[in-house]
């Protein structure tokens, strides 16, 4: 069933201070209150040597015929539907993301010139499921990574709970659709991971995982990604203090029989992505 974001100004004002939302207060005066900003006001937002603006999708726009992410590639121009949730997180995103988001409008173009506007390769979705719904995890503790492997919730995000809040797993939600659909109270939020084993900062991955995207090293098929119920972290959702969510919670799944998944990416492994 097709999400819809509730009018502005019947947003909760509460979902603003919790996670993921409360992490992009910065952006207050774009996504509070019950004005939306102009593209005017986004493209404000740019650093003055950004490559890249936000033009209003229009008729007139869209009569040039250029795929949605061709025309960011070849006219740094991205279409904007206004006074739109999805399409305004998505700006907020390439204001705090842009080299992760340039790498994969990079991809995507190159896909598209090779595939055709109407087939869709196996990296393609990939890319397409980490741009709605992405989220990078840094894991300095590998043992959290069998629980995940296994879908065992209750001790991911219960019986290690602790892990969560002492920084041996950080993470950064990157997709757009993640944020718009956490403007719903309660809404059970699942995102789809990469997970890297690292001690380093959050924003040294990042960097990694943008140019490892760039060259193709990541992101090459759907299968990469692996489910993370963000609900489940602590102070996530309204009941995830409450150890009962974790045994019965609907946005935990088993694993499928024969699913398995990639080993977490160390940063040493990545090859022409490698900047340290």
């Amino acid at each position: 069933m097709k999400y819809i974001a509730p009018p502005r100004d019947a947003v909760d004002p509460q979902v603003f201070s919790r996670m993921p939302l409360a992490a992009w207060r910065d952006h207050a005066g774009l996504i509070e209150g019950r004005d939306w900003p102009s593209i005017e006001a986004l493209n404000a937002h740019l650093p003055a040597a950004a490559r890249e603006c936000f033009v209003a999708q229009t008729r007139e726009l869209l009569a040039d015929g250029l795929h949605y992410e061709r025309r960011i590639a070849e006219r740094g121009e991205i279409a904007t539907r206004e006074r739109n949730w999805h399409d305004l997180f998505n700006a907020l995103v390439w204001l705090r993301h842009p080299a992760l988001k340039r790498a994969l409008n990079a991809r995507q173009a190159a896909e598209v010139a090779r595939m055709g506007p109407k087939t869709r390769s196996r990296a393609q979705c990939a890319l397409t499921h980490f741009d709605e719904a992405g989220v990078i995890v840094v894991a300095s503790d590998p043992a959290l990574i069998a629980p995940w492997d296994a879908h065992d919730w209750h001790r991911l995000f219960w019986r290690e709970r602790t892990a969560w809040q002492d920084g041996r797993a950080q993470l950064e939600v990157f997709g757009h659709a993640l944020l718009e659909h956490a403007l719903t109270p309660g809404k059970l939020l699942v995102g789809k991971a990469l997970v890297f084993h690292s001690t380093q900062a959050m924003e040294v991955v990042l960097a990694h995982a943008a140019a490892a995207i760039a060259h193709g090293e990541l992101l090459c098929d759907p299968l990469e990604l692996r489910p993370l119920p963000l609900s489940g972290l602590p102070g996530w959702h309204p009941h995830s203090d409450d150890e009962a969510f974790h045994r019965h919670a609907a946005c935990y799944q088993p694993r499928r029989t024969g699913r398995s998944y990639p080993p977490a990416v160390r940063l040493g492994h990545l090859g022409r992505a490698a900047l340290v």
